[in-house]
This record gives structure tokens, sequence and C-alpha cells, in this order.
């Protein structure tokens, strides 16, 4: 018991010693691998990405990739500027491609590193989508989502060493523990750890998209058509690592005019023509 109780005292100080401030809710969330480590780790990774995949370069659609996602860096700078959050971006370095690829899929890497694949542009139909999806993107690295998944993997790989160890003269609940700890520990913790970074990233994302001017109705409507190009079909929400298209496509809605009134405060009273 001594021992368990030293376990338990020692993640406590480092879950303590291991926090980061979210700039966008003001909330402390875990951050045991810091930008420094993280950073080139996400650089490195993206440049391999990069050299494994047909990158698109001086074509309308590559261009404009690199011009929303620099309106939205831009968004994102005014916006943590004017929350106290002066130089938060300092270390980001970033970099937009667009891959030729049928899959439907974008992402940002941690300091900013984003890629876009041509199978998710008839999807995202025009230039105001694509801001949709930018600022979602954008929002999950600035949010620090990434950070905060590999720290909550540490947590659930530390919780079964400390299961194991407090079982281990017990053979009969070491054998259920382990056959049962894999699937609770996802259901109800990292999934729903999950659905709540998308759901955040959603908010961040449709603010950013509004304060570089475009027009935050759209969101919605994006997911939309990401409903109907999913068939709707989706698993059960609980055994989702997102949020379901429905709901998605109501929050985005209700934030909208939330959007447009931040929006409003960096002196963006009218929206690019959608097309």
């Amino acid at each position: 018991m001594k021992f368990n109780k030293l376990i338990l005292s020692l993640a406590i100080v480092a879950f303590v010693a291991s926090c980061a401030t979210n700039p966008f809710t003001g909330k402390k969330t875990m951050a045991f691998v810091g930008n420094d480590q993280l950073f080139p780790s996400a650089f490195a990774q993206y440049n391999q990405v990069l050299t494994e995949s047909n990158v698109i370069t001086g074509t309308k659609d590559a261009e404009m990739i690199t011009r929303v996602g620099q309106r939205i860096a831009v968004a994102a700078e005014r916006y943590l500027t004017a929350n106290g959050f002066e130089g938060y971006l300092e270390d980001y370095q970033w970099e937009y491609k667009l891959i030729q690829s049928e899959q439907v899929n974008a992402w940002c890497m941690p300091g900013g590193k984003i890629a876009f694949y041509t199978g998710i542009l008839p999807i995202a139909a025009n230039e105001t989508g694509i801001a949709a999806i930018m600022g979602h993107e954008v929002a999950h690295a600035l949010a620090n989502h990434g950070q905060q998944r590999m720290s909550a993997a540490y947590v659930q790989q530390g919780l079964a060493v400390v299961g194991n160890v407090a079982l281990s003269n017990d053979d009969q609940a070491l054998g259920i523990f382990n056959q049962s700890y894999g699937v609770v520990s996802n259901v109800a913790g990292m999934l729903p750890f999950s659905r709540s970074h998308e759901t955040e990233a959603d908010q961040i994302g449709i603010y950013l998209m509004a304060i570089a001017g475009y027009n935050p109705d759209e969101a919605s409507v994006l997911w939309e058509r990401m409903k109907a190009n999913s068939g709707g079909e989706s698993p059960p929400a609980f055994l989702s690592s997102h949020p379901s298209n429905d709901s998605r496509i109501q929050n985005l809605k209700s934030l909208s005019e939330k959007a447009k009134v931040e929006a409003k405060k960096f002196g963006v009273t009218s929206f690019r023509p959608i097309n």
C-alpha cells in the first residue's frame, strides 16, 4: 500500500508540474511533452510525409490553400495577442501544402505544419469551405490537442502499470483488469477526451475563419456536405473519437452568430463572397 501511495503521490506531483494553459479556454491542460520536444518531432514527420507524397505546387488550388492558411494564421495571431497571449506563436513555422491523394483529409501538426489532400477539395467546394476546414485543423494545434493526447496516453499507460503492480498478488483480479482496462479506459476516457477536442476545435476554428473574413455560416453547411459524403454511416457516438455529424452541424449553427460578434471586435463586419 505504501508503494501504491508513493506512485499516486508522484503522479499527482508530475501532473501539477506538467500543465499548460489553453489560451482559448483558460483551462489547465496536460503537457507532459513540451513544445521544445514536440515541434522538432512534428516538423520531421511533416517533412517525411512531403518526401513520400505528390505535393502540388503552382496551381490555383495550391495557391488557395496557402492564401487561406496565411489568413487563418494572421487571425490566430490577432486573436491571441488581443487576449493576452502575445508571442504565443513565436516558435510556429507555418507551412501549407496540397497533396495529391483521394483521402478526404486535412491536418495541422503541432507548430503549424498543414497538409490538405485533394480528396477533400470537392467537399470543401469553395474557399470559404477551405477556411472552415483550415480553421478547425489549426485550432487543434493552437489548443495543444496533440500535446494533450500524448500526455493522456502516458497517463493511460501509467495507470495500467499501477494496476498491474497493485494486483500482482491476485492472479484472477489481475486477469480481469488486463482484459477490461483497455476497453474501459478508451470508452470512458480517451474517446470522450478526443470528442471534446473536436468540439473545442470547431468553436475555435469558426471564430478564426470569421476573424479572417470568411462567413462562419458556411461551417455548418460544410459539415452537411461531410455528412452526405459519409453516406450517413458512423459508429455510435460513445464509440467514436468525433461527435456525430448532426450534433456537429447544430453546434456550428449555434456558434455562427457568436463568431460574427467575435469578428466585429477585430473590425470584420462583412465577409468575402462564397465562390
